[in-house]
C-alpha cells in the first residue's frame, strides 16, 4: 500500500511539474507586471551605476532587507552595506541582471506587489568574470504616488 502511495504520490509531481513547465507564469495583472518590471529596472539601474544616493530612493525608511548569507538589516545597515559593496567593486564591473522571464508579480490589494525572480550579479576578480546567482523576494508598497521596497530576500548565496 505503501508503495502504492508513494508512487501515486511521484506519479502527480511529475505531472504537476510538466503542466508548469508547459504553461508559463501568467500575471494576474499585466500592467502591474510591467510596472514593478519597471520599478525593478529603474532600482537596478541605479545600482548598476553604484549611484547609492539615487538606490536610497526605492526603499522604504521601513525596509527589512533578509539575505541567508548575511542576516537581517534595516535600511541604515543596507545602504552602508551598499555603500561598502561599491567601495570594494569601483573597479570590477559589478551589476545586475534580472532573469527576465523568471519575474512574478502578484498584487497585494490595498498595499503593491510581491516580485520573485531570479538574478545574477556579475563582476571582474583576478582578470576573470565571476558570476552568483540568486533568487529574490520584493515586497513593493505603493504609497503617496510611489512604490517603494519594504521587505527584500534574498537566496541562494
Amino acid at each position: 500500500m505503501l508503495k502504492n502511495g508513494l508512487f501515486l504520490f511521484a506519479f502527480f509531481l511529475s505531472i504537476g511539474t510538466i503542466t508548469k513547465a508547459q504553461h508559463p507564469f501568467q500575471p494576474k495583472d499585466p500592467a502591474l507586471q510591467q510596472t514593478i518590471f519597471k520599478q525593478d529596472s529603474l532600482l537596478f539601474d541605479a545600482f548598476n551605476r553604484q549611484d547609492i544616493k539615487a538606490l536610497g530612493t526605492f526603499f522604504s525608511q521601513e525596509l527589512e532587507f533578509y539575505n541567508d548569507g548575511g542576516g537581517m538589516t534595516d535600511l541604515k545597515t543596507t545602504m552602508k552595506n551598499f555603500g561598502n559593496l561599491f567601495a570594494r567593486n569601483k573597479t570590477s564591473k559589478l551589476r545586475r541582471e534580472l532573469e527576465k522571464a523568471s519575474l512574478e508579480v502578484y498584487p497585494v490589494p490595498g498595499y503593491g506587489a510581491i516580485a520573485l525572480g531570479n538574478h545574477r550579479f556579475l563582476h571582474t576578480e583576478n582578470g576573470k568574470q565571476e558570476t552568483g546567482e540568486q533568487k529574490f523576494i520584493i515586497t513593493w508598497k505603493f504609497d503617496n504616488n510611489q512604490w517603494l521596497a519594504t521587505r527584500i530576500v534574498s537566496l541562494g548565496h
